[in-house]
């Protein structure tokens, strides 16, 4: 038994020194790859944030825009009002994404299938979609609504208004707070072993104290990542408060850089400067995952473990009704309201004589602008997609399973994007393009669109990625180096089709970021190589919010169809419960 025991360990230890050169060989690429791509275009925004001279000059260094962007008007109460939308959307989203993803994953809620895919539809609709659709319905004005609550016997008084504090986080919550926490937890509770909570069922625990005292410390890391992820994100949200918040005059520090960077001349020194302190500010966060996540053992999966799914009894009917009010909040309402403004004579007025035409429809059936987008859309998404599903699950794999010198430097590298908020974040890499001659004749292709949305949620996925291996017990792939199998070999045997949810998930959040997000890429595009996003953007910055809503109902049809793929897919694959 001794003999057979030290030849494991022996085997073990063995399974990477091995390969120490391939290993190190590997290592190296993967930092230098990402340290180009990632490290240099954010060395140019601090480097330009001390650059006293236009983007046209030569640099003249000094501190003068940062003198100049912390006089801006506005900008610590900009910051401080980033700051409350952290925290109140914090305190309403989390619980609620926490008590959604244990009924969804580890109970018998009725139609939990069905449930936790329209919370997929939640978290790819594109944020533009669900605030458009909020703001026809709340408008203080024209909102359908506040309309009908002005008919109703002594409910005449009562006015929503989207355009307020509330109404920002009202949005936030519907549009991806709840859904993102749902769908980034939910397959780690799902592979979760049921032994010890069926340990504290057997000790008198009824179900509730159970999930408290067990299930939901089990899952410290995935919460522990999402709590980080969100805060962090906050800071970079700009559609939301751009559409809800400037009009009254509340900014945000992602509004206030932009603003800074779409001035005449472009002030994009002092948007550095600003978007360098959210960069410094970021750095203390770094460390204190890293603690978290390794002061404890976390592995909830194991080689023996057994998936069974909690009897609520009684519970899962109102269990049933909750999720299905926050399912139609959340889809349904949104989704319906953008549809129906896409066929308003103007959008958000019921009032008008003639309220419903189909004219916009045939505008846009007819525009080849929105043809070439569609294409190109595809193209970028889908490329994004399969690339940076792949690449984040290896640095994953890498930082988790390994111990392989510069696991920090990479961690780390892997963080930094998401300080930045998309228009520096493009700006950087515009630098980095124009001023690397290998890159120059590729500007304004669809290969840096690309680039640029594969290394759009590197924060995101690789943490994503990182607290499911965390989770996942090694025995099975040390049984696969026992007999023989390299590390490639075990890693498209053994890891991937263990992690095949979650990959599933990465692909579509890639997917849906190319297809949605137009900041990290907004820079680098030319009329050729527009996307959806963009187009909708112009869009709506020419005043044709109801053509803008049709192009937006393409994203959503697209990203549905994705997610009706993925999900037929992830059906087949992956853990069960019984």
């Amino acid at each position: 038994m001794a003999e057979t025991n030290a030849a494991a360990v022996k085997m073990r230890s063995g399974a990477w020194s091995g390969s120490l050169n391939g290993g190190t060989l590997l290592m190296a690429l993967l930092i230098g790859a990402m340290g180009f791509y990632v490290v240099y275009p954010l060395l140019l925004i601090l480097v330009n944030s001390f650059n006293i001279a236009t983007i046209a000059e030569p640099p003249v260094y000094g501190l003068q825009a940062w003198r100049d962007a912390f006089s801006e008007p506005g900008i610590w109460r900009a910051l401080w009002n980033s700051v409350r939308i952290g925290i109140v959307l914090q305190v309403v989203a989390l619980p609620m994404g926490i008590l959604i993803s244990w009924l969804l994953a580890r109970t018998n809620v009725p139609f939990a299938a069905g449930f936790e895919f329209c919370f997929w539809i939640s978290f790819i609709l594109p944020n533009l979609a669900t605030t458009f659709g909020w703001m026809l319905l709340l408008d203080p004005h024209t909102g359908l609504i506040n309309s009908w609550l002005k008919t109703m016997p002594f409910l005449g008084g009562l006015n929503f208004d989207i355009y307020s504090f509330p109404g920002i986080i009202w949005t936030h919550v519907v549009a991806n707070g709840i859904s993102t926490k749902v769908m980034l937890m939910t397959p780690a509770f799902r592979r979760m072993d049921a032994r010890m909570e069926e340990a504290s069922r057997m000790s008198g625990a009824n179900t509730w104290r159970t999930m408290v005292r067990i299930t939901v410390p089990m899952m410290t890391p995935i919460i522990v990542v999402v709590f980080l992820l969100s805060v962090i994100r906050i800071f970079s949200s700009f559609e939301t408060e751009l559409l809800l918040g400037v009009p009254w005059g509340f900014y945000v520090y992602s509004t206030k850089i932009v603003d800074l960077a779409r001035q005449e001349p472009p002030l994009v020194n002092q948007a550095a400067a600003l978007g360098s302190v959210i960069l410094l500010f970021l750095v203390a966060f770094i460390p204190m995952q890293r603690r978290l996540i390794a002061r404890r053992q976390f592995t909830t999966v194991t080689g023996q473990f057994k998936p069974k799914l909690v009897d609520l009894g009684a519970w899962k009917y109102p269990a049933t009704v909750f999720l299905g009010l926050v399912v139609f909040l959340l889809d349904v309402v949104p989704v319906l309201s953008v549809l129906g403004g896409s066929f308003m004579v103007r959008f958000g007025f019921f009032n008008l004589p003639r309220t419903w035409t189909l004219e916009y429809w045939t505008m846009a059936i007819n525009d080849p602008r929105i043809i070439m987008a569609l294409k190109n859309t595809l193209i970028v998404a889908v490329s994004a997609g399969l690339v940076g599903a792949f690449i984040f699950s290896l640095i994953a794999y890498v930082l988790v399973r390994t111990k392989l010198p510069g696991r920090g430097i990479l961690d780390s590298i892997c963080w930094l994007p998401s300080a930045i908020p998309g228009v520096l974040a493009g700006l950087g890499l515009l630098w980095l393009f124009l001023g690397t001659p290998v890159f120059r004749p590729f500007y304004g292709t669809l290969f840096l669109l690309v680039i640029a949305s594969v290394l759009g949620g590197v924060t995101l996925s690789t943490q994503i990625l990182k607290a499911n291996f965390v989770q996942l017990g090694s025995e099975l792939e040390e049984a696969s180096r026992m007999h023989g199998a390299g590390f490639w070999r075990t890693y498209f045997k053994i890891v991937l089709p263990l992690m095949a949810q979650t990959m599933i998930l990465i692909g579509v959040i890639k997917f849906m970021f190319a297809a949605q997000h137009a900041s990290a890429i907004i820079l680098l595009a030319t009329s050729d190589t527009r996307t959806l996003s963009l187009l909708a953007l112009d869009q709506v910055a020419a005043g044709y919010r109801e053509v803008a809503s049709i192009t937006v109902i393409l994203i959503m049809a697209m990203t549905l169809g994705l997610a009706l793929i993925a999900r037929s897919f992830g059906l087949k694959v992956g853990i069960r419960a019984e």
